[in-house]
């Protein structure tokens, strides 16, 4: 049973001296290197197989992350089962027999993702999707049908999904239904194609019933636009007689509900006033829902089953800081756990629910236990018109779970905006957090209007507001942070990537005085080439874009997005700009920072710009991400008086090309040429 995708998500994730006492801590901390912070991890995304004989996970083999396995009861004894030499695999999952790992990996950052294979046993590996051009979707695992899974492939047209059935064993791809105009399809167990979705003129969705016959001409259920970013079915029951969903009709917060397939009587499951409810756990056995979790300040669970209830009890007793569940073998007996203490590094567990034992299997990142790693506090502020933000401040000393400490003097201090913008900021590690914590800064991110997960008012409330009201609520949230006297108003930096590289530049040319420098990471400067490149496969999601911007199509439309757009308002720029980009990113292309560069140039702004050719949206290789983090705390050291790691050889082995102002950032015309 897997979640049907939503049109709607994120559009786009002289030196101060080095060393010495983080800024207005009064003591010396340690620098936490960078390669220990943004290197690969030693371990990661440890997952049971169906069977519960094996459990693979991510790792290292020759400075590359590969996919490993080893056997449940000899968890040292792993062995590489993949070889992938310049591509870090990021995600992967288990075939239902437990024969086999199955993941998904570009080229460079492009975001046309292949299906692969690898056996466990034997390590051979087969490209499942050998097409150019094309992005796979994973549409239907199944613990009933092992054979078999269900993809969605846009060869055809790459503006939609075709549904196939793949043959795990041979590789054959049958065609199930051509897609002509939906945006996704539910399967249930049996892989049986239930559900599929059709985007409306007006931003909404109408779903349809697909029978034998096909798929039906009357909808079972209509979603108006105002639902459309947190209502839809979640998947069905084993037996099919139940869909569930996260459903926001009829209330501000999004509820889970069951639906009688027959009969279409819906009865509510679940529903938090504070915020959405954005998770739930199945019944391995029955797919019927056990419990579900609400992420307001921090993730909270609630139990529908007691037998699960005790086990969550279990945990939260024996674990200190958040949990997650990452995998559940078919007989249900044991779990992988995932332990985040925040001040720690995250350590994932072997449950056994019959011992009740927790076994250690690996702590991701080791060599961050005897870290000055720094806690997370989580904060409810208030925006100009009493709308609630909620934030999440790090400081380099005297923030925890539940509080900060109000340091001795103001610090410098780093707004750090998350992308989509139909995406949230969550409590939990944040190796931005704890990089920039270190160097001596206050990290604040903020949760703006128009961010999902908190109910569809407030995600509605950002509709037509970008470089509106939504920068206003960053404002607010760094107007609370001076006068709760956590940062000093001369020296806050504003940061981000993807639209909060978008709020980035709305920072430096809508307030050109209110930050001291910024940090762009693949983020547009035209919204008008934004809604004009944006890629074929996005087509279902575009109306619903549209409402929540702008419609180019129309004249008032194209105004607005020429009025919101940073690139008309360039010559504003006063501040020192740092920007990032990978060169084959789909999603904001190379051209929207290639323009703003162009356009500094022209008014004789100094600007930075670092391009990384093998990178798309966003730095996946860590040397490129540690590369550009060395840029950028130098950049910062220099225009917030923070301090810094030494740029030292960090550049040379990333692909960083610097086509403009290397001589106004510290230190990398040298490291370049080093």
């Amino acid at each position: 049973m897997r979640r049907m995708i939503h049109p709607v998500g994120p559009v786009m994730s002289a030196d101060t001296a080095a060393g010495g006492a983080a800024a207005g801590s009064g003591e010396a901390v340690p620098l936490i290197e960078r390669e220990r912070l943004f290197g690969n991890p030693r371990r990661a995304q440890g997952r049971l197989s169906p069977d519960g004989r094996w459990l693979a996970w991510i790792a290292p083999r020759d400075e590359v992350l590969n996919l490993w396995v080893a056997p449940i009861d000899a968890p040292d004894q792993g062995r590489a089962l993949t070889a992938e030499q310049v591509r870090p695999i990021r995600s992967y999952f288990w075939s239902p027999d437990s024969r086999a790992l199955l993941y998904v990996n570009d080229s460079g950052g492009d975001e046309n993702f292949r299906l692969f294979s690898v056996d466990i046993e034997s390590g051979e590996q087969r490209t499942l999707t050998p097409f150019e051009d094309t992005r796979v979707q994973i549409i239907g695992v199944s613990r009933e049908i092992r054979d078999r899974i269900l993809v969605g492939i846009n060869h055809r047209d790459p503006r939609w999904h075709d549904v196939y059935s793949l043959e795990l064993a041979s590789g054959e791809l049958t065609l199930i239904l051509e897609n002509e105009g939906y945006a996704g399809f539910l399967a249930d167990e049996h892989l049986e194609l239930r559900l599929a979705a059709q985007p409306l003129e007006d931003g909404g969705e109408a779903f349809f019933r697909i029978t034998e016959q096909g798929i039906e001409r009357e909808p079972f259920a209509t979603i108006g636009f105002e639902d459309s970013a947190n209502t839809g079915p979640v998947g069905f029951t084993r037996d099919g007689s139940t869909v569930y969903w996260i459903d926001s009709r009829g209330r501000d917060t999004a509820a889970l509900t069951a639906q009688d397939w027959a009969s279409g009587e819906l009865r509510l499951l679940g529903h938090s006033p504070k915020a959405d409810i954005t998770d739930i756990l199945l019944d391995p056995r029955s797919d019927e829902v056990q419990a579900w979790a609400v992420d307001y300040l921090r993730t909270e669970w609630t139990a529908l089953d007691d037998t699960l209830a005790a086990d969550l009890a279990f945990l939260d007793e024996q674990l200190k800081g958040d949990i997650a569940i990452t995998s559940r073998t078919d007989d249900d007996r044991r779990w992988t756990v995932v332990n985040d203490p925040v001040t720690a590094p995250a350590e994932t567990w072997l449950y056994d629910r019959e011992q009740r034992t927790l076994s250690s299997l690996y702590v991701s990142r080791p060599e961050l236990a005897d870290a000055p790693l720094a806690g997370m506090t989580p904060l409810e502020l208030s925006a100009r018109d009493g709308r609630t933000l909620v934030s999440y401040l790090t400081l380099p000393h005297g923030s925890d779970a539940d509080g900060f400490h109000r340091p001795a003097a103001p610090l410098p201090m780093v707004l750090l905006v998350h992308g989509g913008p139909w995406a949230r900021d969550s409590y939990g590690s944040n190796g931005y957090h704890q990089w920039l914590a270190n160097r001596g800064y206050a990290v604040l991110s903020v949760n703006y209007r128009g961010s999902t997960g908190f109910s569809k008012a407030f995600t509605g409330a950002g509709d037509g507001e970008w470089a509106g009201a939504m920068h206003d609520d960053l404002l607010d949230a760094v107007d609370w942070a001076i006068s709760a006297g956590v940062a000093d108003s001369d020296r806050v930096a504003i940061m981000g990537g993807s639209y909060g590289g978008y709020a980035t530049l709305v920072g430096l040319t809508f307030t050109p005085e209110r930050f001291a420098c910024g940090v762009d990471i693949v983020g547009p400067s035209n919204l008008e080439t934004l809604l004009s490149t944006i890629p074929p496969y996005w087509e279902a999601g575009k109306r619903q874009m549209y409402r929540r911007m702008a419609d180019p199509n129309t004249q008032a439309g194209a105004a607005w997005l020429k009025e919101r757009s940073p690139l008309t308002h360039a010559d504003r720029i006063t501040r020192p700009l740092l920007i990032g980009q990978g060169a084959n990113d789909p999603r904001v292309r190379q051209a929207e920072s290639d323009q703003i560069v162009e356009a500094m140039k022209h008014n004789g702004i100094p600007v930075t710009y670092v391009l990384f050719p093998d990178e798309g949206h966003g730095f996946a290789r860590p040397v490129n991400n540690i590369a550009f983090n060395a840029v950028t705390e130098a950049f910062l050291a220099e225009a917030l008086s923070g301090r810094f790691e030494p740029i030292g050889e960090a550049l040379q082995p990333s692909s960083i090309t610097v086509p403009h102002g290397a001589e106004y950032a510290p230190g990398v015309r040298d490291a370049l040429h080093g």
